[in-house]
């Protein structure tokens, strides 16, 4: 028997691990952290730059979603959690900023009385108001002047009476300039922080001599003050307004006259005997501007001819365009046809055609007097095209389907290409015909993979407003009709006259609660379209 000498497990010291260089763990992180540290120091300084700007515009709801935004990014992308989420913020920023927020902001200008007479705050009217009221002071001195400028900001720089410089802009009052030096004529030609703007450049810029004499520069903190006001560009006076403005009592005074105007709950200045001033400032309304389109018998009239016009456009439309390029696709998918690549790619080249471009050109060719359609196919007959209500639509109609069906001959090309061909033989060989085949087999087929696209297509002709508002501008109009709308305006071109952009008086408060309704009114049929379409799957 053999013995082994005992061995005795002693711990072994172990050496300490060794400490990685700096310049190691720092090469350690890569190119990606340090893209990504630029990439969000760059939306550091984007959001607190928006955050200040908000702070000074006293807009509290933007400055709250920006540092919320901010705060929720720097989370994200600088945290080892929320992987998924370093992907969707990006999107649901967008999704937030470009949709949520336009909506949003719609909604709540439909709740309002925005627009002509109504634009603004209040603050902005009282100016708007004093502004119009403005009259030279009798005893007002003429001050030498300069013209200024400080990056685009224009402004005046006077010499008072006791050889002071004063120097102010339209958002700036007068304040003293203590280095600023007077020249030979009287008038400053050199004011610290801004560049006079020479004599010469004023005698010859058409555009700065426009801007100069719409210019004025308040005299000091109190608007009642008055303020500077030149014709020239070398001499001013003090303007003041003929109305005084009340803070406290909420009104507005006529010196002229006496009259005395006080604010109301719709945002007008108004006298006793009901006279307004034309500078008004826009307040919540409620839900009058929806219980407008539906009670004004005028209104309510126009919009529902609109409303059935855009209907009967969207519908047709897509039906025309569809059935157009469903025949054209069924023609051209025979392979008895020769050239079928080359015919294909003349037919969808109207679909490669800027859309402005063609509905300009269509408005040339229908054109009564020398347009091509009554002079070459029509044997030069006098049609009035773009002056008849009916012949506009059609010819509108014809405009979209010819913009539109290409689309369509390139989706039920693909489609027909892929039905399945043993159903179609054994259809066939039961002796079914070709129109049996077609409504009971094709076009079911074809409908399951179609009827989202032309649901989708629906919603793009429903609010198609380049053909309508480029082909004839909504025309002709409609006699007695408010806002200048025509019998070709669909709802988002009423919208689009409703809001005055394209000259008149406007009322955005109107065409947002329109443009809202409109919304609900797509959203439902939507809605009920992709329900009806489940039922097509019975077919596959």
């Amino acid at each position: 028997m053999s013995t082994e000498a005992p061995t005795t497990d002693t711990a072994q010291p172990q050496p300490a691990p060794r400490r990685e260089p700096h310049a190691r763990r720092w090469r350690g992180l890569g190119w990606g952290f340090l893209v990504k540290l630029a990439l969000m120091a760059l939306v550091n300084a984007f959001g607190i730059l928006t955050a200040i700007s908000a702070w000074r515009a006293e807009s509290w709801i933007v400055l709250g979603v920006v540092v919320a935004l901010v705060v929720i990014a720097d989370i994200v992308y600088f945290g080892k959690r929320a992987l998924p989420m370093k992907y969707l913020l990006p999107g649901l920023i967008f999704l937030l900023v470009f949709q949520v927020f336009i909506f949003g902001y719609t909604a709540y200008i439909a709740f309002t009385n925005y627009g002509t007479g109504h634009i603004g705050s209040q603050e902005q009217a009282v100016e708007a108001a004093l502004i119009q009221g403005e009259r030279r002071v009798d005893d007002s001195p003429t001050y030498p002047l300069s013209v200024v400028q400080r990056g685009d900001e224009l402004g005046f720089a006077i010499v008072t009476d006791d050889d002071e410089v004063l120097v102010g802009s339209a958002i700036e009052p007068l304040s003293e300039s203590s280095d600023g030096e007077i020249g030979s004529g009287g008038a400053p030609t050199e004011v610290p922080g801004w560049t006079v703007v020479p004599r010469a450049t004023l005698l010859t810029d058409a555009a700065l001599q426009a801007q100069i004499t719409e210019l004025r520069v308040p005299v000091s903190d109190d608007p009642n003050d008055g303020s500077i006001r030149t014709r020239e560009g070398s001499s001013g006076a003090v303007y003041e307004s003929t109305l005084v403005w009340d803070a406290e009592a909420q009104t507005i005074t006529d010196t002229t006259s006496g009259t005395v105007y006080s604010a109301d709950d719709r945002g007008t200045f108004v006298s006793e005997d009901g006279e307004e001033l034309p500078t008004g400032w826009f307040v919540n309304v409620g839900f009058e501007n929806f219980i407008r389109l539906f009670t004004d018998s005028m209104l309510a009239g126009t919009l529902g001819s609109v409303t059935l016009w855009t209907f009967a456009f969207a519908i047709l439309s897509v039906a025309l365009s569809f059935a157009v390029g469903l025949g054209l696709a069924m023609v051209y998918n025979d392979p008895r046809v020769k050239g079928r690549r080359i015919l294909r790619a003349l037919f969808i080249l109207p679909y490669a055609f800027p859309a402005f471009m063609a509905a300009l050109l269509f408005r040339g060719m229908f054109n009564a007097e020398f347009g091509v359609i009554n002079d070459l196919f029509l044997f030069g007959s006098q049609i009035n095209w773009l002056g008849d209500p009916w012949l506009t639509r059609a010819a509108v109609i014809f405009v979209n389907v010819w913009l539109s069906y290409p689309y369509w001959f390139l989706v039920c090309t693909g489609a027909l290409q892929s039905l399945p061909g043993d159903t179609l033989e054994a259809a066939e060989i039961d002796g079914a015909n070709k129109w049996q085949r077609f409504r009971s087999i094709v076009l079911p087929l074809l409908l399951v993979s179609t009827a989202p696209l032309l649901i989708a297509s629906f919603a793009v002709a429903f609010n198609n407003f380049t053909v309508i508002y480029t082909f004839n501008n909504g025309g002709p109009a409609i006699p007695g009709a408010p806002y200048a709308l025509g019998s070709t305006d669909i709802l988002v071109s009423a919208i689009y006259d409703v809001s005055g952009i394209s000259g008149g008086a406007s009322d955005y408060g109107l065409a947002s609660a329109l443009s809202i309704v409109a919304f609900i009114v797509v959203g439902i049929i939507s809605a009920v379209s992709f329900r009806q379409t489940r039922k097509l799957e019975e077919y596959q």
